[in-house]
């Protein structure tokens, strides 16, 4: 007899997400994903001036915001016919690399480890030999025995309050954790640490943008002046403490994150056999060093890899509107033509229709409607974005960067190549990803000082910023790599505003129901197979649904079969 678990809601910043899970025999055998919360985004654009999109479309997620704005003039940009100079194009891939780094620390230490890490255990731990464990695998300088000690103590007070603050309402004690109590400190105290670090490196957004969560952007450039000497624009001063923001970033990187990943992985390796779901992979790029139009120069390569074949990598092509297509089977919308149709973003459509039962709900109608993500497809195949896919192309296309970086990873742990495709793949791929971009973020950084020192410090163009010199109507796409996938936003000028406005995201491709095939998608597919110790505590579905990014619910809420209320749990 199956047992269905609904987890209702797992939160993110654009939407809810709610999980259906049949399971029997101890494993989930069929899974369903339900975006909860429509966006209208798309709505909201229509008849505005194109040069303004980017403002609302940043707003569209609190946590992915620089990458909607980039998305969003690019696809300006390219309807237009606009190049941006090269220091833009490196302030850009800064502040691309600023949120990647921010992003993959927070999501690891304060959405993620948890799901690894045992809070509680940590209070047994001994800190002489938490010291010790902790001194063998990094040169991070918080290491002493008196440091994880006094730590110990803040932890225990916590505990004996009987109010764990920030670690309350956890799995705490579940059988599916496996890290002894030393290295369930080490990764509290870096939990804590990692809370510290990452609000100082947003700090570069401020400088070239202005503010973080939601930096200015601008079509044409970047909205920061370049003087050295100037009190008011991009000085010595500011550049001076932009590179010591990476410095530091690049040491937390490397002495604290990827140690940590690396310690908690070899605990948990039958996770390297589970969740990998969907076996096709894609990727629009990012990071350009040559250019935006110029995608060989990307330091994420563009492409497609199909059946997790890493001998060949598909190119991609975003305008051809027989490749990227979505579809809304089992999505609250309407098409013209009809729900069965796809449609290219170009030519896409936001006709709300809200088909399903009034929440609470027993269940969704999985025969019917029952999202408001549309499903978008790769010539008719679901396709996962995100780290692993980066991580895959790289890898697949021979950069000697990715061969090296994932070498190393598989060779520490033991494990095959196979072990990639899976949740603890997923895992690792980010924090792999992480110190890549860490280094890149360098080179950036010296490339723009070298700009300037050679007498160029342009940030802008004004090549057809007056509506006045545009033509009547147009069309573009913009594509990059936010932290959680390929996004890509597509244009349609018609009278020099905005016709046509529509945004597939990294959420869209892997958390979409099935398609009008049946074919499911990243999420609903990653989840069958895996393990179910305790259904009233579902430990493993976080831990697979966590591995693509997802924020997490302020409740999750559990079901049987028949839809009756079984218990609630309080997530942090």
């Amino acid at each position: 007899m199956s047992k269905r678990i609904v987890v209702d809601p797992i939160t993110r910043i654009e939407g809810h997400l709610r999980v259906e899970a049949e399971i029997k025999d101890g494993k989930i055998v069929d899974a369903f994903s339900s975006g909860t919360m429509v966006r209208g985004i798309e709505l909201i654009l229509k008849g505005r001036d194109p040069r303004d999109a980017w403002a609302f479309t940043e707003r569209v997620c609190g946590v992915c915001t620089t990458v909607h704005a980039l998305a969003s003039v690019r696809s300006v940009e390219n309807a237009l016919g606009i190049i941006v100079p090269p220091n833009a194009e490196m302030i850009r891939n800064l502040m691309f690399c600023t949120q990647y780094m921010q992003d993959h620390v927070v999501h690891f230490y304060h959405l993620h480890a948890l799901d690894w890490v045992d809070v509680v255990s940590a209070l047994s731990a001994d800190p002489a030999e938490t010291s010790k464990i902790a001194q063998s695998i990094s040169h991070w300088p918080k290491s002493s025995t008196g440091y994880f000690s006094d730590l110990k103590k803040r932890l225990l007070k916590f505990v004996e309050s009987g109010q764990l603050g920030i670690f309350a309402n956890g799995y705490w004690g579940h059988k599916a954790y496996k890290l002894p109590p030393e290295i369930n400190l080490i990764g509290v105290a870096h939990y804590l640490e990692a809370l510290e670090w990452q609000k100082e490196i947003v700090k570069i957004h401020t400088i070239f943008g202005g503010k973080n969560p939601h930096p200015n952007y601008l079509v044409g450039g970047v909205p920061c002046a370049i003087n050295i000497n100037e009190n008011n624009a991009l000085n010595a001063e500011r550049l001076a403490y932009v590179g010591k923001l990476l410095e530091d970033a690049k040491t937390f990187i490397e002495q604290v994150y990827i140690p940590d990943l690396m310690a908690i992985a070899p605990y948990y390796l039958q996770w390297g056999g589970i969740g990998g779901g969907l076996s096709n992979y894609l990727v629009y790029g990012d990071l350009p060093v040559n250019g935006y139009n110029n995608p060989d120069s990307f330091k994420f390569p563009r492409g497609i890899i199909m059946n997790r074949n890493l001998n060949e990598v598909i190119p991609l092509d975003a305008t051809d509107a027989s490749q990227i297509q979505e579809y809304i089977s089992h999505s609250y919308y309407d098409y013209k033509g009809g729900a069965d149709n796809g449609l290219h973003p170009w030519q896409g459509e936001t006709n709300l229709n809200y088909t399903g039962p009034k929440p609470p709900y027993d269940s969704l109608n999985v025969e019917g409607k029952y999202s408001w993500l549309k499903t978008p497809r790769w010539k008719g195949n679901a396709m996962e974005v995100g780290p692993l896919s980066r991580m895959l192309v790289g890898f697949a296309s021979g950069r000697d960067e990715y061969k090296e970086i994932v070498t190393w990873a598989l060779k520490t742990l033991n494990v095959p190549v196979s072990a990639l495709f899976s949740t603890l793949g997923r895992t690792a791929a980010r924090g792999l990803e992480t110190k890549l971009v860490s280094g890149w973020a360098m080179e950036f950084f010296n490339t723009l000082l070298s700009n300037i020192k050679n007498g160029d410090t342009r940030t802008f163009t004004k090549e057809l910023w007056d509506p006045k010199t545009w033509p009547a109507n147009a069309k573009g796409v913009g594509l990059t790599e936010a932290p959680r996938g390929a996004l890509a936003h597509w244009i349609v000028i018609k009278d020099r505003l905005i016709d046509n406005y529509q945004m597939v995201v990294p959420s869209t491709w892997n958390a979409s129901p099935r398609d009008g095939k049946g074919q499911r998608s990243a999420y609903e597919e990653s989840l069958i197979g895996t393990p179910i110790e305790d259904p009233e505590n579902p430990l493993e579905i976080l831990r697979t649904i966590h591995s693509f990014d997802p924020c997490i619910a302020c409740a999750v809420h559990l079901y049987d079969e028949k839809g009756t209320y079984v218990h609630q749990i309080q997530t942090f």
